[in-house]
């Protein structure tokens, strides 16, 4: 009986350990709502807040003296008083604003899920959005007897003495806060890590 040469098994190898689950886009959809109905609630609780006891003549909050103010302001244009005045001010943002919302909600659809704070921002966006159409659609006041449509701002700061920033509102902060924490979310983390490594993977025959 002759011997058999015994073959070693190789040694399988061990596979890599698995990425953590993303969190369920559920989830974040709600992180996106929730910062959404907060940023929307508080602007136009403080618009009316603003509009009941700022919308008189001379009347003015002193918070820091020569700093910081509550002081009414009706502005007709965008963000900061941009555009205020023209007649087109107001169809022009009213779509702007509608095309935003709709984008932010399609990234909420299909950004990676990994972190949290791309997707505040997105809620912040889409509230400060929203709180400023709003206005676009109720607020009027009488200007050269003729009702226009605008936005509420109250909130003033001098940046320096004499030098004053454009008055702004809530929905101005959750806008420009949103803004500035989306932008470094899309710059690092829009592509999904492990999308990456199956793109650099080489293919196995």
């Amino acid at each position: 009986m002759s011997d058999e040469s015994a073959t070693t098994p190789e040694p399988a190898s061990s596979p890599s350990a698995p990425a953590p689950p993303d969190p369920a886009r559920s989830g974040r959809a709600v992180a996106v709502a929730l910062a959404a109905a907060l940023s929307l609630g508080l602007d136009l609780w403080t618009k009316q807040w603003a509009w009941n006891n700022l919308h008189l003549p001379n009347k003015r909050i002193t918070v820091i003296e020569k700093f910081f103010y509550f002081d009414f302001s009706f502005n007709t244009g965008a963000a900061f008083g941009f555009l205020e005045g023209t007649g087109y001010a107001r169809p022009l943002f009213i779509v702007i604003t509608v095309l935003t919302v709709l984008y932010m909600l399609n990234m909420v659809r299909t950004l990676p899920t990994r972190r949290l704070y791309g997707f505040i921002a997105i809620g912040l966006i889409i509230g400060g959005a929203l709180g400023n159409l709003h206005d676009r659609f109720i607020r009027t006041l009488m200007r050269g007897g003729e009702e226009v449509y605008g936005v509420v701002d109250f909130i003033l700061v001098y940046y320096l003495p004499g030098k004053r920033w454009p008055t702004f509102n809530i929905a101005d902060v959750a806008l420009v806060v949103g803004v500035a924490l989306l932008f470094p979310f899309l710059l690092l983390h829009a592509q999904d890590p492990e999308e990456d490594g199956e793109q650099a993977a080489p293919a196995k025959s």
